[in-house]
């Protein structure tokens, strides 16, 4: 990539990859010239724009399952955390074991069941162990020109520079991380159709997805404009693609602690323009962040100095990770189809029965 395509995708983030036009305006270049960029970085760098929804506006809750298999059952376990419908996100970890971790969106009027689903995942003959994190919505952050060289044409990970900018970050968080007073449900049954067609690609026409839902693109329209981007359905459009070269870095899942909210929102600040993070979440009732990182591999060390430094100053007070299986993953949008007449349905005894089937049916594979 060269700066211009950087700031293109700085624009990206502000403006959306449905407003070329507004892009071609706030860097004063002609609509062609930009539109044929946005392509360039489509086909050569497999950019790709998955919308991230505010789920605490459609009434969900954001949980983070990890889950230690037990050595041989790793497979098996995957699929047990598909078992419940409300999953959105399943990957493969190694570090210190193998296992799982998932990302679900729960229904509010449903948390003491799933946390149930989650103790039955843990007293299976699949796991070692299990937990729940409660995260807010994430916050995806986007490429921008910091860090990025000129003369090498790449981001340069400055990591001196980074913890000396630390201490003086703000502590007013953007929305996305700032833990809700409630979930109200502010859609309705067509909205959800739509997100979570934006969710797969956020670039699909509004003509295209009321076909797909048959629905008439006028009364699409007015649902997006109307509903979805007037009501704060949509935290923003993400602008995704490997920053670094796949074959030589790896992507990690960070949980980060803090002794109190003003490290936590100042550390969370520090990393909502460095090209190494992805997302983060604040962890609901706690001083802690859990947040997607990628690496090159020559960085990994160095970036763990960097956190041994700020808890020795006192900044940090402990941190753990695990190293994702990037080739063993699944994602899906949201569970559309268990929202019926603005409300979502929740079947707990479906979801334990799931549960019991896959965990059956790994048993019996066992020799």
């Amino acid at each position: 990539m060269d700066l211009l395509d950087v700031k293109i995708l700085a624009c990206l983030d502000r403006h959306g990859p449905r407003n070329v036009s507004a892009i071609a305006r706030e860097l004063r270049l002609p609509y062609e010239t930009v539109r044929k960029r946005f392509r360039r970085l489509v086909s050569r760098f497999f950019v790709e724009f998955p919308l991230s929804v505010y789920h605490t506006y459609i009434g969900l809750k954001k949980a983070f399952v990890f889950a230690d298999a037990v050595p041989g059952y790793e497979d098996a376990l995957f699929e047990c955390m598909k078992a419940n419908d409300f999953w959105t996100y399943v990957g493969r970890f190694y570090g210190r074991c193998e296992g799982c971790y998932a990302i679900y969106t729960v229904p509010v009027d449903h948390l003491g069941r799933f946390e149930g689903f989650v103790r039955g995942l843990g007293e299976t003959s699949l796991v070692q162990s299990v937990r729940i994190l409660w995260s807010t919505c994430l916050q995806s952050v986007n490429p921008t020109e910091n860090w990025f060289s000129l003369d090498s044409q790449e981001w340069v990970l400055n990591w001196d520079g980074w913890m000396e900018e630390i201490p003086g970050e703000g502590t007013e968080l953007p929305p996305t991380l700032v833990e809700p007073e409630g979930f109200p449900i502010k859609a309705d049954d067509n909205d959800i159709l739509i997100l979570a067609e934006l969710e797969v690609d956020s670039t699909t026409k509004m003509k295209e997805i009321a076909k797909t839902l048959n629905m008439t693109p006028e009364a699409a329209g007015y649902h997006f404009k109307n509903h979805i981007l007037k009501r704060g359905l949509i935290e923003k459009s993400q602008v995704f693609f490997h920053r670094f070269d796949k074959a030589i870095s790896d992507f990690f899942v960070f949980i980060f602690r803090f002794a109190d909210e003003e490290k936590t929102a100042k550390f969370a600040s520090s990393l909502l323009d460095k090209p190494f993070v992805y997302g983060l979440g604040k962890l609901i009732s706690e001083n802690g962040l859990v947040v997607h990182i990628c690496l090159p591999r020559r960085e990994f060390r160095r970036f763990i100095r960097s956190i041994s430094e700020l808890i020795r100053r006192g900044f940090l007070q402990t941190y753990e990770y695990l190293i994702e299986d990037y080739e063993r993953k699944q994602a899906q949008t949201i569970s559309y189809e268990y929202f019926k007449d603005g409300t979502w349905i929740y079947n707990h005894e479906k979801h334990i029965e799931n549960l019991r089937k896959t965990v059956e049916k790994a048993e019996q594979a066992s020799p």
